[in-house]
């Protein structure tokens, strides 16, 4: 029986890229492919390549790619799944009757998140304790007219008052259940309103409509949680959500810039203030997801957190994804416990002079790192390094990253090459149950996020791309020294069962076609190009032998068993005539 065909792959099947992307751009012939200036980035010389043969394509500049799909979701700012309806129809493929079912629950939840604000806000104006929440958010500095705008609501502090209201307007339980509006208690089976006694801020998608909300207490005891937020439902993924990015996506083109703060206020309070280019994180630790949207509208961004947040693990992350993602990150600071929504109650002067004095990452960083941590001592080299290595790790480009190791050098009174060492094991540090679990499909998230290993990795794999005669030269034994991902995919290469694990997988189809097309484009010589790139991911794996070798002599040495430093330093002698003999590429036999 022949496999039945996807609807995404059959749109792909019907649809000619070059058509589609020829809809939004002035696409001009060149050789084999199609050249546009790039949509993504600002550019005077065209860098954006469409390919026909691969039906991919390629921006040279800024780095974006992907197929039909992902160029009409990055240029209309739509999820997938409104993509796949929208070529669908274009190419005459019918969605399944089970994708039309999953489109008609998401209307209903649309609607039920509609109903849901509109009962919110009649709360926040009428009710006599949302008429106190309307004075709370006055004292705080909102405006009436801002409260309005943002459909800021009030839930009462009642058990079934929004269910009782949404099914008098004729929504099903189902449907209020898979909102995230309502709970079902595990023993009892009743249901109960999630939102009591809370200020109701909607979070809205691209388009403007809610899809989920903020509950903030104002009046309780310490008992409940400051904030609640929406689960994850079939039209709400926090991961994937900016609050006020609706309001905010057309300043941010504008100004070239982005705002990002931790709370729902702060956001509010900084677009009554004229900083209309801010948005916030729904409820959770920025995104990969939420960077990649952001990346539509800018490459610049301004992080705002207070003293306190600067060394946790969640703020540091955040700046390393997006310092991967290729933003040019700044940092805007405030005293320990102050938030923007205050500064600006205070002064709105004050909030604009602090963006506008706005610090790199770097500079912001090494100043905290050398006044909290002492250079002079191991350990503040220690907690020095600790809290700067990971940001450093993350710098895409080789220029700035120099510049910042021998400037952590001199400070260190170290040499550089200590720097790049503690670098690369750094890199080299992924967790075993943390590589294991990475796939094909999540290295197609953001070319700029990956290593330098990563890198050669997608470049061998590209090479090996071009024809199977180039399949000989990667030697099975050395399968090894790849990552997991990387390893699974060459060896279907190499045993030619890559069709299968492709037809499975559009994100893997698409990775593979761009990389394919990356070294098309490059027009290098294939043998050259794969003993480079093989000869420095040996080295890569040479030297972190020879760092643990060096870090095993050490323990040796203090433990007073000189034979078996002795026997490790033979080991480390012959790792570094290895290391030597792969400065010349490696012949095949």
């Amino acid at each position: 029986m022949a496999k039945m065909t996807s609807p995404a792959q059959e749109v792909k099947n019907r649809l000619d890229i070059v058509d589609i992307i020829g809809d939004y751009l002035k696409l001009k012939k060149v050789g084999a492919g199609y050249q546009a200036l790039c949509p993504f980035h600002n550019e005077k010389t065209p860098s954006f390549y469409v390919s026909p043969e691969r039906q991919t394509y390629k921006c040279f500049g800024c780095g974006a790619y992907g197929d039909i799909f992902s160029f009409v979701m990055e240029m209309e700012g739509i999820e997938f799944r409104e993509a796949l309806h929208l070529l669908a129809h274009r190419a005459g493929v019918e969605i399944s009757a089970a994708q039309s079912q999953l489109r008609s629950e998401q209307k209903a939840l649309y609607e039920v998140c509609q109903q849901a604000t509109d009962y919110f806000r009649h709360q926040l104006a009428e009710h006599q304790v949302g008429q106190r929440a309307t004075a709370y958010l006055t004292e705080r500095g909102l405006k009436k007219e801002t409260i309005e705008d943002w459909s800021i609501g009030y839930a009462p502090d009642q058990w079934t008052g929004l269910l009782d209201y949404l099914q008098h307007k004729g929504c099903r339980r189902e449907e209020i259940l898979a909102a995230g509006l309502a709970v079902k208690h595990p023993e009892k089976g009743t249901i109960y309103d999630r939102f009591r006694g809370r200020i109701i801020f909607p979070i809205n998608n691209l388009q403007g409509q809610p899809i989920g909300f903020g509950g903030r207490v104002f009046e309780s005891d310490d008992k409940s949680a400051k904030y609640i937020n929406t689960p994850q439902t079939l039209i709400y993924d926090k991961s994937r959500v900016l609050y006020g990015l609706d309001k905010a996506k057309m300043a941010i083109r504008e100004k070239d810039q982005a705002i990002l703060t931790e709370g729902y206020t702060d956001v509010i309070m900084s677009h009554q203030a004229g900083l209309n280019q801010t948005v916030a994180s729904s409820g959770t630790a920025l995104t990969s997801s939420q960077l990649s949207i952001l990346k539509r509208y800018t490459d610049n961004l301004m992080m705002a957190f207070d003293m306190d947040s600067a060394g946790n693990l969640a703020t540091q992350r955040g700046i390393g994804l997006a310092q991967s993602a290729d933003f040019l990150v700044r940092v805007v600071t405030m005293k320990a416990g102050q938030d923007p929504a205050d500064m600006i109650a205070e002064d709105p002067k004050q909030w604009r002079q602090q963006v506008e004095g706005a610090k790199s990452v770097f500079d912001f960083y090494f100043e905290l790192a050398f006044s909290q941590y002492d250079p002079k001592t191991p350990e503040g080299r220690r907690d020095i390094s600790h809290l700067i290595l990971p940001l450093l790790a993350s710098v895409n480009d080789q220029i700035e990253q120099s510049h910042w190791v021998q400037e952590m050098a001199t400070r260190l009174r170290v040499d550089e090459s200590d720097i790049w060492l503690a670098l690369e094991k750094k890199a080299s540090q992924q967790p075993e149950e943390e590589a294991a679990e990475e796939t094909p499909t999540k290295q197609t998230a953001t070319p700029s996020h990956l290593s330098r290993k990563d890198r050669l990795e997608r470049r061998i794999i590209g090479l090996l791309l071009q024809d199977e005669k180039y399949h000989c030269l990667v030697d099975k034994s050395e399968l090894k020294m790849f990552s997991k991902w990387a390893r699974d995919i060459i060896s279907c290469l190499l045993n030619k069962t890559l069709s299968e694990k492709q037809s499975a997988s559009r994100d893997l189809d698409t990775l593979l076609n761009v990389l394919a097309l990356e070294v098309e484009a490059d027009q290098v010589n294939i043998d050259e190009e794969m003993a480079v790139c093989l000869m420095e991911l040996r080295q890569m794996i040479i030297r972190e032998e020879m760092r643990k070798l060096s870090d095993q002599i050490a323990q040796a040495e203090r433990d007073k068993k000189p034979r078996k430093a002795q026997q490790l330093m033979k080991e480390l002698q012959q790792l570094s005539q290895d290391l030597y003999n792969n400065h010349a590429p490696k012949e095949k036999s």
